[in-house]
């Protein structure tokens, strides 16, 4: 059957790599419901007892930094009282099967509240369809969630298998949820009898118009014949997603050259591809890469250039066919294109936005642009009078210039020293104490309770409401971990009614509070009111240093570690009544906003004076260092915005009504685009297209993480670095968490930006909206 959910996977821009931010299996109709968005503000959890806030300090660098202590520390949880709790607390997740076991009890929670849903009649029954919809949404992802990030993560292979079984299971039974009309009915009902919607909160009236507008992108409301061609439809979407996705490589593998012509480029990377006296030079992402900065010969970078970036005919279809058959997913279900039902729900709201906002974006950069090329082109003639830039020529003459503002005496590596991921995450603590009252606290693990012995678990403590998250840092390489970046979110911040504990099955657990929640992370507020608390795991693939006992990280790990924290304080400060908008379940076009702002605190003098020292002699580190590197980093970056602004174009264009037309050519519509808007030109035989992944995880929102770096571009100038100290200043924190970081997806993004602008224009979004923040947005104005 179909996948008819709200959102699709969301693949952070930065990263490059998949990130459970929001929930990608949300139940097309449910979505939170409950008292008031900020209703936690008021209330404290329970404190739950810990050492100084001094001990845990140093206890959290020691944690990473200090192998032996982390031995002692690892090995004291073996004899803690609680025992065996189950891999992430919970109790079902206790023996090798035991993914089977939590699917099975996991339907069985659903039916009655299906039923309870169903048959609703009265007005007090009706008022409580949206907490329902909610709960029942939650219940599913509590098993979707744990099973999707186990199966791809822990390392027994019978852990995994029962996680996949356990995830099929109960993905096929939310299906057949999905296309239940009768509950569709019933939550409509719900919203638009007055004397029910009266009484909803404005959080549930969020949840409500989330979860209909997801009804009505499912076709729930069409004829059966209808219906069945939506379905048939979005099996295609899945089919041509996958066939493109499996199959996005260069047409050739490699092409022959003589190693005399690669001369600049590492001698030892060339006699690797050299066999036989026949240098082949494989067309990959890495070789391509250190072709276009390092080959001397033009004609090797251009070779370089066109086949990287060219793919089959075969691959072009498959793309076409997906292209296709979301334009007609689109139009049975009432919409004029893909791109206008992907972005109703988003702050764009409509493509005319979005390009309203890349236009706008595109018109600022490009004056900076051109500076940055000419420098590249006079660098050019230097060598190679009376030629012109190219395209291929760009990384090489970058490179070059590059290298010629590097200093000479303190090489990049030698930034390490400053950066052990011990003083990284201490800093981070320190920084989140100072902004919005939190601490990392390490804390011993139970049996079983973590995938790898080397997951690091952090218990989240707010100065006054005590316990509020709990954090695993999965964050060394090892043999078959996945590579790259990720931010899990495992269980969201939630209300547990009194009504649900009351009527929870306790079998198996200590109490009924326990068997409400699996047996993980709860907490009580001063109300007495029970919360899920938010669960997250962070997984990095850091080296560890042999010669060292601390391990070591580039200023560019360290940048990604804070923006993968971005992701982890929007959910762990995202507390809301309902699952649905907790934390980073908000729209696609502002999920990275916090991500992409925290990066800013990674290059900040108040931020790094907390944290960044010699790992060695405690020397602080020289901020001058920073400034170089960041200044280098900078260099070509309006070109690096304009090369976004290209591809979110194509993906507009893509995902717009001309896909619905019979000769449809992605081809042609690609090189009309970049010949229209891009500074340098693109060659004609190229079908970079057909390698654009993105095409398939963002379609019609590729445009978000521009849109988000611009926000948060101003956010930073005008919030946090108003004045200098002012970046890690409880106020600025405040205001950050109490008008963005606290509502979740709760409130509408448009008045976030207003009230933490203070901008009270922006409050209704639009197309003027948009322009504006296309004006923020491609760095300083050269």
């Amino acid at each position: 059957m179909s996948k008819i959910l709200s959102r699709s996977p969301w693949t952070c821009v930065r990263c490059l790599c998949r990130q459970n931010i929001s929930s990608t299996r949300r139940l097309s109709f449910a979505t939170p419901s409950a008292p008031t968005p900020n209703a936690f503000e008021s209330v404290q959890l329970v404190s739950h007892t810990a050492p100084s806030a001094k001990t845990d300090d140093h206890v959290l660098r020691d944690v990473f930094d200090n192998k032996a202590f982390w031995q002692d520390f690892s090995k004291s949880w073996s004899w803690a009282p609680e025992g065996g709790r189950g891999l992430l607390c919970n109790r079902f997740l206790t023996h090798p099967r035991g993914f089977d076991d939590f699917a099975d009890r996991t339907i069985t929670r659903c039916r009655p509240l299906i039923k309870k849903i169903v048959d609703a009649k009265d007005l007090h029954q009706y008022r409580a369809v949206v907490k329902d919809f909610d709960h029942l949404s939650d219940l599913l992802c509590r098993c979707l969630d744990l099973a999707d990030f186990v199966r791809s993560t822990h390392p027994s292979s019978e852990i995994r298998e029962s996680a996949s079984r356990a995830y099929g299971k109960v993905f096929q039974y939310m299906n057949v949820l999905n296309t239940t009309s009768q509950l569709n009915t019933q939550l409509r009902h719900a919203v638009t009898d007055p004397n029910i919607s009266k009484a909803l909160s404005e959080e549930e009236k969020k949840v409500a118009e989330i979860l209909l507008r997801d009804f009505s992108k499912s076709a729930i409301h069409l004829g059966d014949t209808m219906k069945n061609d939506w379905v048939q439809k979005s099996d295609e979407v899945v089919h041509w997603g996958t066939e493109f996705t499996n199959n996005a490589t260069p047409a050739l593998p490699h092409f022959i050259s003589p190693s005399s012509r690669l001369k600049g480029m590492d001698p030892q990377a060339v006699r690797r591809m050299t066999y036989f006296g026949v240098t082949k030079v494989p067309v990959d992402g890495f070789t391509s890469s250190l072709v276009l900065s390092t080959v001397q010969n033009e004609g090797v970078r251009r070779k370089m250039y066109v086949e990287s970036r060219t793919t089959d005919k075969r691959q072009i279809e498959s793309l076409e066919n997906m292209l296709r058959a979301r334009a007609d997913v689109a139009r049975i279900a009432g919409f004029k294109s893909y791109a206008h039902m992907t972005l109703a729900d988003k702050m764009a709201g409509s493509p005319g936005a979005v390009n309203e906002f890349l236009q706008t974006l595109h018109s600022r950069i490009r004056p900076g642009v051109d500076i940055e090329l000419k420098q590249l082109a006079v660098m050019k003639e230097r060598t190679h009078p009376g030629t012109s830039l190219n395209v291929w020529d760009r990384d090489y003459y970058s490179r070059m210039l590059a290298s010629q503002q590097r200093s000479k005496t303190k090489q990049p590596d030698f930034l390490k020293a400053f950066f052990s991921i011990g003083t990284v995450m201490q800093g981070l603590s320190r920084m989140f104490s100072r902004l919005y009252g939190i601490r990392f606290v390490p804390r011993q693990l139970s049996p079983g309770e973590t995938w790898n012995g080397d997951v690091r678990r952090l218990d989240v403590i707010h100065e006054q409401d005590g316990l509020v998250a709990v954090l695993y840092c999965d964050l060394f390489e090892r043999e078959g971990k996945h590579s790259g970046p990720s931010h899990y979110t495992l269980r969201c911040s939630r209300h547990i009614s009194e009504e649900e504990i009351a009527s929870t099955d306790i079998s198996g657990f200590a109490s009924k509070e326990e068997a409400a929640n699996d047996g993980m992370v709860s907490g009580r507020n001063r109300k007495g009111e029970l919360f899920q608390l938010p669960m997250i795991a962070l997984i990095c693939d850091f080296q560890q240093e042999s010669r060292t006992n601390a391990t070591l990280l580039s200023f560019g790990e360290v940048t990604t570690l804070f923006h993968e924290m971005g992701h982890a304080v929007h959910s762990i400060l995202g507390r809301t009544y309902l699952h649905n908008v907790s934390g980073t379940r908000c729209v696609t076009d502002f999920a990275e906003l916090p991500s992409i702002l925290m990066e800013n605190f990674a290059s900040s003098p108040e931020a790094l004076a907390l944290f960044a020292r010699h790992y060695e002699t405690d020397a602080p580190l020289p901020f001058e260092m920073i400034e170089a590197r960041v200044r280098r980093d900078k260099m070509f970056e309006k070109s690096q915005v304009e090369t976004q602004i290209l591809l979110s174009l194509v993906d507009q264009a893509y995902h717009s009504i001309l896909a619905m037309l019979g000769d449809f050519d992605s081809t042609k519509l690609f090189h009309e685009i970049f010949d229209d808007y891009s500074s340098l030109k693109e060659p004609e035989e190229t079908t970079f297209q057909g390698l654009f992944q993105h095409l398939h995880g963002y379609g019609a929102t590729y445009y978000s993480y521009l849109f988000d770096k611009a926000i948060a571009d101003k956010i930073w100038r005008d919030v946090f670095a108003k004045s200098p100290g002012s970046a890690i200043d409880r106020e600025a924190g405040d205001q950050f968490r109490r008008e963005v970081l606290q509502w979740g997806g709760a409130r509408d993004p448009w008045k976030c930006l207003a009230g933490i602008l203070e901008q009270p224009a922006l409050a209704e979004g639009g197309r003027e909206a948009m322009r504006e923040v296309g004006r923020w947005g491609g760095g300083t104005v050269n």
